[in-house]
């Protein structure tokens, strides 16, 4: 039999079943007849161009198509997964698989270690951060896309594979046995500050509070009177993961969340189920622009109820809930579902994705329309765009130099380079590199003839561009070149002027390189405004309860 009408004929029931559950949540009555109708238009518009168009199509490339046409129409949380993307969509989902415990990532052409999870196989071997794959079980993998190398480092558990690394110009063998690795959602937990602990949190998976509570039990333990729970960057994740977070610090019966949807028999209120751990403890929960959803839900509940002072900056604005449902074939759609509200009343999303423009564009919500609610000491709070912090810390935004050398891979490879010829040291927070050390950086990155674009150059040479049609062209270049000129200048000496930027976030990465997250959070900790700033407040215990007052 033909595969091909198969496969095609497969393809159309999964589009016309992603449509029925799709359009399920309006009215039932009036509109099964206008389900039915796109989708006999759609099938039969299918095989008419099948059948007709002038080339040959690829019928699954084409229904694919339509769905992501469909579906970006609504919001870009509403995605189609197909089968071949359930492996990876499980791992993102539960932190969950079986390999040797190590991320991939492609830096300047070469397929590295970026990442070796301490605790599993690849950590446990001795592979290093910065460690360039030259083949996985006999077959070469130099320079091939990090997807294709982490397929093969992957794989039943307790299965074996063989990999070739590349270390300082030396080639190693290591023989694993891929285990069931399970990511940690505390990238860190220690005492930063006599009496403060700190627990940075990256997601929000299976686990995820109890690992909290683990950490918050021993760090009190180690003598911690005052907390910072850091949520920066952390994109969210399970619901349920986030109200039992908030249980630690919250007596139990309060509320933390509640769903509303179209569907009411999914609507829900989520409550405290447990005795807290700590209801007393003074605690700040560090925000950014990247925390969102299950952070926001956090971030939230505990400024609503008072508990916590919010230092950083506006989180995202994430206030929509997603389920995923099965579809046939192996597929499934994750599809918003309803909005969630934190106890106070207020709704944080900050997009408006059912009042579109005519051009298919989305605004936030404009400030007109947000509405003011209150915390349960009476304090003004806002809905309608993400979490306001109570402490604002301003961004620090790096400059273009900085930029350029961490996206083009110059850290990372400098710090591969520095970690395999300098012992780790003692003190990773009091680490610092030396004039020495960092005149070696910036003769390296001599030998690598490094560039760098400015962002006023990029806008010179659009204005030069424009420039160039006018009449009086001749007279407006003359502005040009002094622009030019000043720009040259500036960039003369640059690894002595933006030292200040690049030296901190190279010892980062340096820092990542020899102790992991560990090493990465403690050599940043003593120039990290945010976690300064609450530091500052959490020993101004006047301070901090006034900050939770009506003011």
């Amino acid at each position: 039999m033909d595969s091909k009408p198969m496969k095609r004929k497969l393809k159309i029931g999964a589009l016309a079943l992603l449509i029925i559950v799709t359009a399920a949540f309006t009215r039932p009555g009036e509109r099964y007849f206008e389900i039915a109708k796109s989708i006999d238009i759609f099938s039969t518009l299918f095989k008419e161009v099948n059948s007709y168009y002038v080339d040959e199509i690829d019928p699954e490339k084409l229904v694919n198509t339509g769905i992501g046409g469909m579906l970006e129409s609504l919001d870009p949380y509403t995605d189609f997964i197909p089968e071949e993307s359930m492996e990876a969509f499980s791992i993102q989902t539960t932190g969950q698989y079986a390999g040797i415990g190590a991320l991939v990532g492609l830096v300047n052409k070469r397929t590295v270690i970026t990442h070796p999870y301490e605790g599993f196989a690849a950590y446990r071997a001795g592979l290093h951060v910065g460690d360039e794959f030259i083949s996985v079980d006999g077959k070469d993998v130099k320079g091939k896309p990090t997807s294709e190398v982490s397929e093969k480092l992957k794989g039943k558990a307790f299965t074996e594979v063989e990999v070739v690394v590349r270390r300082n110009g030396k080639d190693l063998t290591f023989r694993l046995t891929r285990e069931k690795i399970k990511i940690s959602n505390v990238a860190y937990q220690g005492i930063i500050a006599p009496g403060v602990g700190y627990i940075k949190l990256d997601d929000f998976t299976p686990g995820a509070a109890k690992e909290v509570e683990e950490a918050l039990v021993q760090l009190k333990k180690l003598g911690a009177e005052r907390l910072i729970l850091d949520l920066r960057d952390n994109p969210g994740g399970l619901l349920y993961e986030a109200v039992n977070i908030v249980n630690l610090f919250v007596p139990v019966g309060k509320e933390v969340v509640s769903t509303r949807g179209k569907v009411q028999e999914w609507n829900k209120t989520y409550s405290t189920l447990n005795n807290a751990v700590d209801t007393g403890i003074p605690l700040v929960v560090l925000t950014s622009g990247g925390s969102a959803s299950a952070s926001e839900i956090v971030a939230g509940s505990l400024q609503d109820y008072d508990r916590a002072v919010l230092v950083g900056q506006k989180t995202f604005g994430k206030g929509l809930v997603q389920v995923t449902r099965p579809l046939s074939y192996n597929t499934q759609l994750k599809v918003t579902t309803a909005k969630y509200y934190i106890p106070s009343g207020r709704c944080i999303q900050a997009i408006d994705y059912t009042h579109r423009k005519g051009d298919g564009t989305v605004d936030k919500v404009a400030d007109s329309l947000k509405s003011a609610f209150k915390t349960k000491s009476g304090r003004q709070v806002f809905d309608g765009g993400g979490l306001d912090p109570d402490i604002l810390v301003k961004e620090e935004h790096p400059g273009s130099v900085v930029v350029t050398l961490a996206r083009a891979g110059y850290l990372f490879d400098f710090a591969t380079k520095y970690c395999n010829e300098h012992a780790a040291p003692a003190d990773i927070r009091s680490f610092r590199l030396s004039d020495a050390d960092y005149g070696q950086f910036s003769q390296w990155l001599q030998d690598q003839n490094f560039t760098f674009s400015t962002q006023l150059e990029k806008v010179t040479h659009d204005f030069e561009e424009a420039a160039s049609k006018e009449p009086n062209h001749a007279e407006l270049q003359k502005g040009i070149d002094q622009i030019r000129a000043t720009i040259k200048d500036n960039k003369v000496n640059y690894m002595t002027k933006f030292r200040g930027e690049i030296q901190p976030i190279l010892e980062s990465e340096i820092g990542f390189h020899y102790l992991l997250n560990k090493g990465r959070v403690e050599s940043s900790l003593d120039h990290d405004s945010e976690v300064k700033e609450a530091v500052k407040i959490l020993n101004n215990l006047p301070a901090y309860q006034k900050l939770l007052l009506p003011h």
